[in-house]
């Protein structure tokens, strides 16, 4: 959607004039309905009697007692739940998930005894029925008693089989469980839906030579026949299935115990428990840090945290057992770099920050994912900013919203707070719009409110739906009126204080003062539909559909002016004085974008070559990106944008840099999906010499700040890939060096990533890195050299890499998405990874899940380069052919045919433009150069 800011009269005072219109998104499409279209038939040819996916409310659980017998010989597992249940209606017929597994031994204990109920299974809804013969009254509490046998999974989810190699070559086997979303069903029968809160009495048996842990603290262990233990867990607090969690396994783990008493520990494989340290005094200091800041005590004795040697995903916030992909916890002082220190904070900040949005207080059902992920996503980036300022993590945020914006400009987005019903479309929930643009509309609201007002609401928020479920309006009614108690103790100095000078109101007056300030009607505006506004230049008036919080600064001062732009509110600004340009959305803490109709773009570029430092490296970088992106819709030429990049030669900071390669490089990338190599090259020299100069400064090191380091790692690598002659020779030279020292030479940790991908050119480059690759027991280095081998011109290898990942004894399944989508942005290796994705594809469904962010991942990332009518006719042949349940539906599919569609447009419309700017540029500079 639009505003527009035009000076009507540059004689007097100048007169802004603002318009909202429609945004780029023209509307997600509507989920599947849940029910099933015909009656529903039971397993054994029955009519089942529940026709909705979603359980129905007669029954509550309120206490599991979960008994896990699993077996890591024979890779499954038996089992025994008694689960105590809530009549709310009087009901013959109970309803919960099972999915997968033998189900036996059903029977009720009530207030008239035992007895046996008849089991009617319906696999599509993952649901089993059991009928009673008599009537469970409202009101009464009953028990009901399941045994259950399933296999181990061999995906990623569920009660799932892992394994690792020691440093001696033996494999072990572990079994661990990831059940959020809709998995803990496949673990044990049981009520999968968040609103289903219970408490949880976990038991454990096992060999020996494993130990298990859990949510809670081991309290007892019990010998049984044969030689097996049994441990028992200490009785959960009242949580949803999906944050049940326990492994079997044979870890170490290093402890501490934080300020206010909550023991925390880290566990490994043992070759890897000397990587934790880091991990553990992080943890410490960061779970010390949220129970200040939300005014809450951390409920439980212990917060564990474990490596996973096979994940699917990054990490998974499980109650009191945070569960992580090895290379998201694992740090070496010697070996990591500082991308990885950044990285693993983030995601145990994150992680953490869910023991309170999300596990305390969780989404009532899954259309609100956001309120979980969205927050958890913002706090990482509050919490480490306070925690560990040398990280500089703020320098980082501001490309959260630039990703989010990419996927939300797409008709095929979906608002923040969407429908959802069956398990493949709460999976496609997990995505950047859930994360990324929920915390970047969170990250605007706090700069709305003040931060301040924001966490005092966000406490009352938490303390009064604690142990609770929430939709939306519950946080937009704890953020409006934070200085009404409504019947709740905030019971806190800072809240005192802030309402004893202060309100909400005159906290947001900074905005407007005309109105009564209405959270929930400004915020309903981003969550409720999806894109975003575009705020342009324009001298008409127009109706408009959003609440846009607007900041600019202008010429005549550093001040920051706000305005909230809403209906019905008068659409003129009046500066006081004359200015040569004006700035909206300062520093982007708004999540939308500007256009600067007119001239506006003139003098935007302009400032920027003559003193781009008057403006911050975030409004530098969203001007590059709003600019760019402009284009793409037609509202700004090309060769406008390509002029405002010039300033970029004299760019040095770490948001605006990558922004600057984040818009160009995609446009060569286009060209090497084509047969077009005299304007690709013309595009790859244009953005060598444009950060030449910076890339020359780089020092082979790993000096400077955590932004600096970062920075040379990126300039460094590109200046490789790209083969400038300086940087080519220099890590040609190193990895020579440490090929010749076998490997022992110590590198420069920031600058390894560019010694290996030059390295991995050759045949013997490629098999010594593999070779230190299969040796490695660094997970940050193995991550490196994969990424390398990945990129190397030579096919036989990409396509081994692939196979081999696909096998997982020698590289693990869980790289293949990152190995697969690597080498899908190879120039040599593109069509072996959209070969490999469709003759793979039904595994690689079964193994990573229908819906998950991890195959969207990958048909996004093997797919999005492409440019030409007939790649898309080959994507669209491929993706029609299937079934709805082998993928047909998925919301990733749809994103393709339209990026795919988008870069056609774009090659089409703006090419020749490119081709003469790029022909000019260099003319110009040969001119320049006699």
């Amino acid at each position: 959607m639009q505003v527009g800011v035009l000076p009507v009269n540059s004689m007097f005072a100048t007169t802004v004039l603002l318009l909202l219109s429609l945004s780029f998104s023209s509307g997600a499409q509507l989920p599947n309905q849940s029910a099933s279209k015909d009656a529903p038939i039971a397993t054994n040819g029955q009519p089942f009697p529940w026709t909705s996916m979603r359980l129905p409310k007669s029954v509550s659980p309120i206490h599991y007692d979960l008994s896990i017998h699993p077996n890591l010989t024979t890779l499954d597992f038996t089992g025994v739940v008694r689960i105590q249940l809530d009549v709310h209606e009087d009901t013959k017929t109970i309803v919960l998930h099972a999915k997968q597994m033998q189900v036996s031994n059903v029977f009720l204990l009530g207030p008239e005894g035992v007895k046996s109920l008849d089991v009617l299974e319906y696999p599509r809804f993952h649901q089993l029925a059991l009928i009673s013969d008599s009537v469970l009254t409202k009101g009464r509490k009953y028990e009901v008693h399941l045994e259950f046998a399933a296999n181990l999974s061999d995906s990623f989810h569920g009660f799932y089989k892992s394994s690792y190699t020691t440093s001696s070559g033996e494999v072990r086997v572990l079994a661990s469980t990831q059940f959020e979303a809709t998995f803990a069903r496949g673990a044990f029968p049981c009520f999968d839906e968040p609103a289903f809160k219970a408490n949880f009495t976990i038991q454990i048996v096992r060999e020996p030579r494993h130990i298990v842990i859990s949510n809670m603290p081991k309290v007892k262990t019990v010998v049984l026949p044969g030689g097996l233990l049994e441990d028992h867990f200490d009785t959960t607090v009242k949580m949803s299935t999906y944050l049940v969690a326990y492994i079997v396994c044979d870890f170490l783990s290093v402890s501490q115990t934080t300020q206010h008493g909550v023991e925390i520990s880290v566990y490994a494989v043992p070759d890897k428990i000397d990587q934790t340290a880091f991990a553990l005094n992080a943890a410490v200091k960061l779970l010390d840090f949220y129970d200040d800041y939300f005014d809450i005590p951390y409920p439980l004795p212990k917060q564990d945290l474990a490596a996973i040697p096979d994940f699917q995903s990054g990490a998974m916030e499980n109650w009191g057992l945070t569960t992580y992909r090895e290379t998201a916890l694992l740090f070496d002082p010697e070996k990591s770099s500082a991308s990885d220190k950044l990285g693993i904070t983030k995601v145990i900040a994150h992680e953490l920050a869910h023991q309170w949005f999300g596990n305390l207080v969780t989404m009532e059902w899954w259309n609100d994912l956001w309120l979980n992920e969205g927050f958890a996503k913002f706090m990482e980036y509050i919490s480490v900013d306070i925690t560990y300022p040398e990280l500089q993590v703020d320098d980082f945020f501001l490309g959260k919203c630039f990703e989010a914006m990419e996927v939300d400009s797409l008709s095929s987005s979906h608002p923040v707070s969407t429908p959802v019903e069956n398990p493949t479309q709460i999976q496609e929930m997990f995505d950047d719009v859930s994360y990324d643009k929920g915390a970047c509309i969170l990250n605007m609201l706090q700069d709305f409110l003040s931060p301040e007002a924001f966490e005092i609401g966000i406490i009352k928020y938490l303390k009064k739906y604690s142990y609770q479920n929430t939709v939306n309006s519950h946080l937009w009614e704890s953020l409006t009126d934070i200085c009404s108690s409504n019947g709740l103790d905030v019971g806190q100095a800072r809240h005192k204080e802030f309402c004893s000078k202060s309100n909400l109101q005159s906290g947001a007056s900074k905005w407007y003062s005309d109105d009564e300030l209405d959270v929930r009607a400004i915020m309903d505006t981003w969550t409720l539909q999806e894109g975003f506004p575009l705020v342009t230049v324009e001298i008409r008036g127009r109706r408009f559909l959003w609440q846009i919080p607007l900041t600019y600064k202008t010429s005549a001062s550093n001040s920051i002016h706000r305005f909230l732009l809403k209906q019905r509110l008068a659409n003129v600004l009046y500066l006081p004085e004359e200015v040569s340009w004006v700035k909206f959305n300062v520093d982007m803490s708004g999540y939308y974008m500007v256009h600067y109709a007119g001239d506006g773009w003139d003098s935007i570029t302009k400032l920027l070559q003559h003193n781009h430092t008057a403006l911050s490296s975030n409004d530098r970088a969203s001007l590059i990106q709003n600019i760019f992106q402009l284009v793409s819709i037609g509202k700004v030429k090309l060769d406008q944008a390509l002029e405002l990049s010039l300033y970029l030669s004299k760019e040095t900071e770490i948001m605006a840099v990558t922004q600057g390669f984040g818009e160009l490089v995609p446009l060569y990338k286009l060209m090497e999906k084509r047969d077009m190599p005299v304007l690709e090259n013309q595009m790859k020299d244009y953005i060598v010499k444009l950060f030449r100069e910076l890339i020359d400064r780089q020092e082979w090191t790993d000096s400077g700040s955590v932004s600096q380091r970062m920075l040379r790692s990126y300039l460094l690598l590109f200046a490789c890939v790209r083969n400038y002659p300086p940087c080519l020779d220099k890590a040609t030279q190193l990895f020579n060096k440490w090929k010749e020292s076998d490997g022992k030479m110590s590198l420069p940790v920031d600058v390894t990533m560019a010694i290996f991908v030059v390295g991995a050119r050759t045949p013997e480059g490629w098999d010594f890195l593999f070779d230190k690759y299969r040796q490695s027991m660094q997970m940050s280095v193995k991550s490196r050299m994969k990424t390398a081998m990945a990129v190397s011109p030579l096919q036989d290898k990409l396509a081994w890499m692939l196979e081999q990942s696909l096998n997982g004894a020698v590289m693990k399944t869980q790289d293949l998405p990152d190995v697969l989508v690597s080498i899908s942005r190879n120039p040599r290796g593109y069509k072996l990874a959209w070969d490999f994705l469709r003759a793979n594809w039904h595994t690689l469904i079964k193994k990573f899940d229908l819906g998950s962010n991890t195959v969207s991942f990958m048909v996004n990332g093997v797919t999005n380069q492409y440019s030409t009518r007939e790649k898309l006719d080959e994507v669209c042949s491929f993706f029609s052919s299937l079934t709805e349940e082998s993928g047909s539906e998925m919301r990733c599919i749809q994103q393709t045919y339209e990026t795919i569609e988008d870069n056609i447009r774009w090659m089409d419309t703006h090419l020749p433009l490119l081709q003469d700017w790029l022909s000019k540029r260099s003319e110009k500079r040969v001119h320049e150069d006699l």
